[in-house]
């Protein structure tokens, strides 16, 4: 167990101590930009990511800050910073994160058709195995159910599934929902 997962509260406030006493080291601005984000306080979580990344320098923290703009409800500045030149340095699986997040947006946009795109355009294959193909997997189900394509959705949810026998996703509860 960790306090994030028990605590998230209570782990934002240590994180906010340590940036009190170490706020210049990069690695500490980070994690408490990710325990802000646990905790569901875009805006702060937003701002240390962006000090963790100014510190630190690179790519890395675009998917969870254009997820941090979804939750401040502007989905149009995630799929700005999920386009943006940053996201070519990404690796595969930072990427396909971003994607998913970026297809999130979309969906908060209406657009849900873009967000199938999107996720294509990511590499969504039936095939592909691992944590990444199953959230993959799992993003494609989700737009597709949003879309009233519930066959569909329930055969994503299957191949999330396969991908991820571990069930990492969630996808059999969300499978077992429309199989019912």
């Amino acid at each position: 167990m960790h306090l994030v997962d028990d605590d998230p509260q209570l782990a934002l406030a240590h994180g906010r101590a340590a940036k009190n006493r170490a706020g210049r080291i990069g690695v500490v601005r980070e994690t408490l930009g990710v325990l802000a984000y646990r905790a569901g306080e875009w805006s702060e979580a937003l701002s240390e990511l962006r000090a963790a990344r100014r510190i630190s320098g690179g790519p890395g923290l675009l998917a969870m800050m254009a997820d941090c703009e979804r939750g401040l409800e502007r989905p149009q500045r995630a799929i700005e910073l999920a386009r943006g030149d940053e996201s070519r340095m990404l690796d595969a699986d930072e990427l396909i994160e971003l994607r998913i997040v970026e297809a999130g947006a979309r969906v908060d946009m209406g657009q849900l058709d873009a967000a199938l795109v999107t996720l294509q355009d990511a590499g969504v294959d039936a095939d592909a195995r691992g944590e990444s193909a199953a959230r993959l997997d799992y993003a494609y189900a989700e737009v597709l159910l949003a879309s009233d394509r519930r066959d569909e959705a329930a055969e994503w949810f299957r191949h999330a599934l396969s991908a991820d026998p571990e069930d990492v996703t969630g996808a059999a509860p969300r499978l077992a929902e429309l199989e019912d």
